[in-house]
């Protein structure tokens, strides 16, 4: 009898310790996430410091930057896994991963966008430019916060955050629209616009592209609390 208690007690002991092990691994990955966010949020907001200042210099640091957040993505995607594959986490905690491995790709294709934008700072810093950068840094700005309000609900669990997110969309959405009105206006005035004015509507569109993948971040954010994503069902929000 005493074999069987001391077994029991002994079994009882390893399966706590695994799941301490597992619960700091979970903290990890969440903490992980918080950096990247944070990175991503400094990337965007370097590109656009050097677009305004045609700072080439700092362009090309943009540029750089990106393989760090690209490591910083094969990082948490070896949590996951590690995750996945030593531990036997519930329904909650695999959605809470999972939905991790999707916002990393969406995390790490912003870096990516980031970088594009840098990379036309960097021809465009040649010449003056053909208008006044008005929109562009709203749209930087919007994008940011959108970022930021998606991490923060994913630490948070926090639906009403995740819904604010996707509700800005409409927002970057419009500022786009008001960008290429304005950039096809000055085609029309003047023809050697042209070249530069696509520079810059692609510029707008890579940031209209980075709030859809800070919406994406959100509806993830929404599956790993509900276990329902938006394209699977409909969701309400508070207005």
């Amino acid at each position: 009898m005493y074999k069987k208690d001391a077994t029991i007690r002994r079994i009882c002991m390893e399966v706590c310790i695994m799941r301490k092990r597992f619960e700091q691994q979970m903290a990890d990955l969440n903490n992980s996430l918080i950096e990247m966010g944070s990175e991503i949020e400094f990337a965007i907001a370097t590109a656009v410091k050097a677009l305004l200042e045609k700072d080439v210099d700092l362009a090309k640091k943009a540029i750089e930057y990106d393989d760090e957040i690209d490591a910083k993505e094969k990082e948490i995607e070896s949590l996951c896994l590690k995750l996945l594959l030593q531990q036997q986490p519930v329904a909650s905690d695999l959605r809470f991963i999972s939905s991790a491995l999707k916002m990393i790709t969406d995390m790490e294709r912003i870096g990516d966008h980031s970088s594009d934008i840098s990379e036309i700072t960097v021809l465009l810093a040649k010449e003056p430019y053909i208008k006044k950068l008005e929109h562009i840094p709203m749209m930087a700005e919007i994008s940011i916060k959108m970022i930021n309000t998606a991490i923060d609900a994913f630490v948070k669990r926090d639906l009403e955050l995740a819904g604010s997110v996707i509700a800005q969309d409409d927002v970057i959405d419009d500022l786009y629209v008001q960008v290429r009105q304005k950039l096809i206006d000055l085609i029309h005035q003047n023809d050697d616009n042209c070249e530069q004015a696509f520079d810059f509507m692609a510029i707008a569109k890579y940031f209209e592209r980075i709030a859809d993948h800070a919406v994406n971040i959100a509806e993830w954010v929404e599956y790993s609390i509900t276990g329902v994503h938006r394209r699977d069902a409909h969701i309400k929000h508070p207005e």
